[in-house]
């Protein structure tokens, strides 16, 4: 799952949800300069992340995304979920998804003060650029996925692989919606820190 599933998951406390969100970008030793509530927001991020990558529909989603991106597949799922995530929010949430992405943004700017610049940083984008907003379009999402490709060092494919989304998306929709109630009742059993 990428950022919007990782934080509908997380408790509503702040701590929680930014170690959610930048568990992708703080590893090993670094992490040990955070706080406790941020990292058990390290430790669901994984947990969500082990459950995903080990559950039969997702490896499923992936088998769908063909070549040249079958490389990119578990990435290109992890998103793709959250677009259908964003699309049918309300299946899954009760607060209407622009109100409570505007929520989210709001508790991440009173906190980012407590946190390093590089982190701060990389908040501030997310709010300015609205990032979980743009999962709610597959504009969004070709966005989404041209900015990830940037991120990476070496020359990629993954800029234009929002085509899979477009070639998949009844399989991919139908996925989702089989998955995320399994994963919604794995966080609520408390298996998930």
């Amino acid at each position: 799952m990428n950022w919007l599933a990782h934080l509908l998951l997380a408790d509503e406390d702040v701590e929680h949800r930014v170690g959610n969100v930048i568990a992708d970008w703080v590893k090993g030793a670094a992490r040990a300069q955070f706080s406790a509530g941020i990292q058990r927001g390290f430790a669901s991020h994984r947990q969500i992340d082990l459950y995903t990558d080990a559950h039969p529909v997702v490896a499923r989603s992936r088998a769908r995304i063909e070549a040249p991106f079958k490389r990119y597949a578990a990435v290109l799922v992890d998103v793709f979920y959250d677009h259908f995530l964003a699309v049918d929010w309300l299946r899954y949430c009760a607060v209407p998804f622009e109100r409570w992405t505007r929520d989210v943004y709001r508790q991440f700017a009173a906190h980012w003060q407590h946190l390093p610049e590089p982190v701060q940083a990389g908040l501030r984008r997310m709010v300015a650029e609205d990032w979980l907003g743009t999962y709610a379009t597959p504009e969004g999402i070709a966005l989404t996925l041209a900015r990830m490709s940037r991120r990476l060092s070496r020359p990629n494919l993954l800029g234009a692989a929002a085509s899979e989304l477009r070639a998949h998306y009844a399989g991919l929709r139908s996925d989702f919606h089989l998955f995320f109630p399994q994963l919604q009742a794995h966080a609520r059993a408390g298996v998930i820190a």
